[in-house]
């Protein structure tokens, strides 16, 4: 799932393309990812793509007074073509969900927005107010500018572990779970940690864990083609998605915890006092 780092890349990579250039026509392969109608998506027809903005995982195209913005949820992602074809979208055939022409349909540049998988839940809306999008109305405060009071203030009295309080939206704003595992990493946290419970040093590692890592993906991420970003992302991994390899730090092996559609991953030696974290997957199987 994209995440702050990759929406934020996605938002600059439009501010640097598509700023400018006028909106020729818009295609709709999936009328399921609309999730408003008035204005319709022909309301950007001739219209000047004035801006590019990120809210938390959201990522929007300002059009004049109107936002065109999306959630790429788990699998959906942004394709930019300095060419795009004319040829309309045949609904509900391949990945392909909307498509956006900028300039004159075949001649011009554009993107598309794709989803992959059985499950869509890849969302857009056109709005002119962003707080008109249900999620951006109850977001919390962004992870990058949330100060070291304001997280002491965000997870004061929280009974929740820290890795899913971390990731509400309506806490913290633009972690989702690769982040996460890699801020907790950096931070000696458990994942299990009460997030109220935290020492004042433990804030303090938290706080810094949050910002160095989102900065330095940011960093990595702002300037990279649209295409080659979910590598990116996954190259600056140390232990998300890398069960079963050495902690770069200690050199133990990086552990598992799995749910029923996803999963996190942590380092016992640096993070738990070599605690094992209980995998209710495999508590299953051994019973």
């Amino acid at each position: 799932m994209p995440e702050l780092p990759e929406v934020e890349a996605l938002a600059d990579h439009l501010r640097r393309h598509a700023v400018g250039l006028t909106v020729g026509r818009v295609d709709v392969a999936a009328l399921s990812v609309l999730k408003t109608f008035d204005p319709p998506t022909t309301a950007l027809h001739g219209r000047e793509v004035t801006g590019a903005n990120r809210w938390a995982k959201y990522l929007g195209l300002q059009v004049g007074d109107l936002h065109l913005i999306t959630h790429l949820s788990r699998a959906g992602w942004l394709r930019w073509s300095d060419k795009l074809s004319a040829a309309p979208l045949k609904p509900g055939k391949g990945p392909i969900a909307l498509r956006v022409h900028l300039g004159t349909p075949g001649e011009g540049a554009g993107f598309d927005l794709t989803e992959a998988g059985t499950q869509k839940r890849l969302a857009v809306w056109l709005v002119d107010d962003p707080a008109k999008v249900p999620g951006i109305a109850v977001l919390g405060p962004d992870a990058l500018t949330l100060d070291l009071e304001g997280l002491a203030a965000a997870l004061k009295g929280n009974t929740g572990r820290i890795k899913s309080v971390i990731t509400d939206q309506k806490v913290i704003a633009g972690i989702g779970n690769a982040y996460s595992d890699e801020i907790l990493h950096v931070a000696r946290l458990s994942p299990f940690a009460t997030a109220g419970k935290l020492t004042e040093g433990q804030l303090n590692a938290l706080h810094d864990a949050m910002i160095t890592v989102l900065t330095d993906a940011v960093t990595r991420s702002v300037g990279q083609q649209a295409a080659t970003l979910k590598g990116e992302k996954r190259s600056g991994m140390r232990v998300h998605a890398r069960t079963g390899l050495p902690c770069p730090v200690c050199g133990d092996t990086v552990r598992e915890v799995s749910f029923a559609d996803k999963s996190f991953q942590y380092c016992a030696t640096c993070q738990t006092s070599g605690k094992v974290l209980a995998d209710r997957r495999m508590s299953k199987l051994l019973k």
